[in-house]
Formats: C-alpha cells, sequence, structure tokens
C-alpha cells in the first residue's frame, strides 16, 4: 500500500468511508450496549446469582480467544471491510436467538449461554478487522484525530445504549432482542458499502495460518511500547472490571432498578466520550507515556471510590471518571499500535490487542463474578481497584520504554 499521495486536504469530514465506518460502529454498539444491560438484568431476575452474570462474561470470552487470532489473520489476507459486515450479521443472528428464547419463555440459562457463544464468535472477527479498517479510510497523518473521533463514536453508543437498554427492557426483554437484531443489520450495511482510499497490502500467503500467527505474536513480543501498553490494559481491564456487577448495585445495594441500571452504564460512557472529543480538539502533545500511566492509576482509584459508595450520586460521578480516565489510556495506546505497525501486519497485531483487551473485558467479566461470589461484592470491587493501582506501578518499572515515550507521532513502524 502506498500512501505518498495524499488525497485528503487535511480534515477527516473529507476522508470518504470515514462517516460509514462511524456510523456502523455507533449503530452495532448501541445493539450491543442495550442487548448487554437486557441479558444482565434478566439473567439476573432469573438465577438472583453473582456467578450467572461472570458466566455471561466466561461464555463470550471462550470464543473470543479461541478466534481472534485466526480473525487477525484473516484481516490481513482477505477484504477487511466484507469480513466486519460478516461479523456484524453474526451478532444479529445472536441477537435473533435470544429474541426466539424470550418469546418462548425459556427458564434454562444454557440456551441464553449458547446464543452469547455465537455473540463472541462475531465479536472475535470484528475487533480485528474494525481496527485495521481505518488506516485503510484515513490517511496516517489523520490516524490519531480519527482514532480519537471514532472512539468517541464508540462512547456516545456506550452513553445511549445502556440508557436505551433500561428503558426498552420495560418493553420486553423480546422487543429489546429484536431491536438488537435489526441494528446489527443497519450496521452491518453500513460497513459494506464503505470504499476504501488506500489499498490493503496482503500479509504473505506462502506460509501457514500458524507461522503468520506466530509472526504477529512475536512482533508484539519483540517491541516493549506495544507489549507494555497491550499488557497494561490487559491487567487494569481484567482487575478493574466493575461492570459485570452493576446489576448487583443496582439492585441490592443503591437500588434503582433497570433504569438506574442504563444510567450507572451510561455514566461510564460519557466521561469517555466528554475526553474523547477533547481529544479530537486537543491532541496529546508531550509525555503521552506517562499520562496513559498516570490515567489507569485513576481508573483504579475511582473503581475503589464506587466500590465504597453507596449514593447513587457518588456512584455516578466515580464510574465517570473511570469512564474518562479510560478513554486517555484507550487513545494513546492505540495510537501509539497503529504508529508502530505496518500495514500488512495491522490484522494479527490488532488480534493480538483484541485478545488482550477486547476479550479481557469478558474474562473480567468472569473474574468480577466470581470473586463477587467467593468474598462479596464490595470486596471484590475494591480489590480490582487496588490491584489495578499495583499493576501501574509494576508496569512503570518493567517497561521503561513505555514510560519515557514523549510524543506519539515519534513512534514508528
Amino acid at each position: 500500500m502506498s500512501q505518498e499521495k495524499d488525497p485528503f486536504p487535511g480534515r477527516l469530514i473529507d476522508c470518504p468511508g470515514f462517516l460509514n465506518l462511524a456510523a456502523g460502529r455507533l449503530i452495532g454498539t448501541i445493539a450491543m450496549q442495550i442487548q448487554a444491560v437486557v441479558v444482565a438484568w434478566h439473567l439476573y431476575a432469573l438465577t438472583n446469582d453473582p456467578l450467572a452474570l461472570g458466566y455471561v462474561g466466561l461464555v463470550q470470552f471462550i470464543p473470543m480467544a479461541v478466534f481472534t487470532l485466526p480473525a487477525g489473520d484473516l484481516a490481513d489476507r482477505f477484504d477487511r471491510r466484507l469480513l466486519l459486515t460478516l461479523a456484524w450479521l453474526i451478532q444479529g443472528c445472536a441477537a435473533i436467538i435470544l429474541l426466539m428464547l424470550t418469546l418462548f419463555h425459556t427458564d434454562l440459562l444454557w440456551p441464553f449461554y449458547a446464543a452469547l457463544a455465537l455473540f463472541g464468535v462475531g465479536r472475535a472477527f470484528a475487533g480485528p478487522s474494525m481496527q485495521s479498517l481505518l488506516p485503510l479510510v484515513v490517511p496516517k497523518k489523520l490516524l490519531p484525530q480519527g482514532i480519537a473521533w471514532n472512539s468517541s463514536a464508540f462512547q456516545v453508543a456506550v452513553i445511549a445504549g445502556p440508557a436505551l437498554g433500561g428503558f426498552v427492557y420495560l418493553l420486553g426483554a423480546g422487543f429489546a432482542f429484536g431491536l438488537c437484531s435489526m441494528m446489527f443489520c443497519i450496521g452491518a450495511l453500513s460497513i459494506y458499502f464503505i470504499k476504501p482510499q488506500f489499498r490493503q497490502q496482503k500479509g504473505p500467503s506462502g506460509t501457514s495460518a500458524l507461522e503468520r500467527l506466530k509472526e504477529g505474536v512475536s512482533y508484539v513480543r519483540h517491541r516493549p511500547i506495544v507489549l507494555g501498553a497491550l499488557s497494561l490494559d490487559l491487567f487494569a481491564v481484567l482487575l478493574g472490571g466493575a461492570t459485570a456487577l452493576l446489576p448487583i448495585y443496582a439492585k441490592d445495594i443503591l437500588h434503582v432498578g433497570p433504569g438506574g441500571l442504563g444510567a450507572l452504564r451510561s455514566a461510564m460512557a460519557v466521561g469517555a466520550f466528554v475526553v474523547g472529543i477533547l481529544l479530537g480538539y486537543l491532541s496529546i502533545r508531550r509525555h503521552a507515556g506517562l499520562i496513559m500511566f498516570a490515567s489507569v492509576a485513576v481508573f483504579g482509584l475511582a473503581t475503589v471510590v464506587f466500590a465504597l459508595s453507596t449514593s447513587f450520586v457518588l456512584s455516578l460521578l466515580a464510574l465517570f471518571v473511570i469512564g474518562a480516565s479510560d478513554m486517555v489510556s484507550v487513545y494513546v495506546r492505540a495510537s501509539l499500535i497503529q504508529m508502530a505497525t505496518p500495514d500488512a501486519m495491522r490484522g494479527r497485531v490488532s488480534a493480538v490487542n483484541m485478545l488482550f483487551i477486547g476479550a479481557s473485558n469478558e474474562l473480567g467479566e468472569f473474574e468480577s463474578g466470581t470473586t463477587a461470589a467467593w468474598f462479596g461484592v464490595v470486596p471484590a470491587a475494591i480489590l480490582g481497584g487496588v490491584g489495578t493501582i499495583m499493576i501501574v506501578g509494576l508496569w512503570m518499572r518493567w517497561f521503561p520504554a513505555l514510560r519515557k515515550v514523549d510524543r506519539l507521532s515519534d513512534v514508528t513502524s
């Protein structure tokens, strides 16, 4: 792929396909957030068991762990746009299955988990394709700005989705799942009609799939900046994943019902959205590594505050800070990875990124649900926040190259 000739005058709005990509992600992510709220509330209402919420994360993590790396290999060898379209359609099929289960008033849990496992397959293929498609739509000089605005579109969805989820659940779980299935299909159409402006550099075809996967993992492992950024977020998400416990906080601690659950989930996204907009206009110019470490430490501290809170307002404020600090970390990490990775490797490196970060969200939900069942809800959330702060200290010592990153533009592939 050659980017020597820049056909764009310097504005994201002039990049054909960027709006389609942002819109497709917005619509599909709103559907994902609605579904997450409805599934969590529905299953907790059926069981009243925190471990049931943990299994929601586990059954999505397993297929993501199995298929994410092969999906990254495919994203380097085939049309990323078509792969992403197919991934959204798979998620739509999972939503249809959930719709049928609710229409037939199924009380068994395993069919719900089976549908969520299929949903995890779709997410496994969506992640690498989504992340590696953006550089084919946006020129390199606008990539950090594109990441910020694309992440902001994601956060708009995470703001609107949970609030809509809490509302539409009042109309019935079946109505919510039907709405999600339609939105996934609309998102797939938006992605399908993207016309990439840069030619995709295909990965090697003369080697085995295993060798190509090993090459992607090796690329990450031998670059301390990339490995440090990925692993830092991995453990932060794994330990600080209080999201899985929100239905319990909403129902048993804060007593705010499904509408309050939607507000709690949206509070994190509001914080992330506000910071994402600021980063779209005011990019981080200096001390990027230190800023990322500081943001993850704030994430852990805010998680502890949320864990101890019995006030709905204080809980909302803590979640707002969690989302805002996470957005800073996401912005720096995503920019570092995109800048440090050649296009022919982007699918596989994005797959490693998704395996570290995307799948760890689900594994973090399982960890939170399990520790809550063992130690109690509040102690589990406190342990996660404290563990995150400890990880920051260790990673600053173990990855000095990441700590010393100054300007994002200084990092090259």
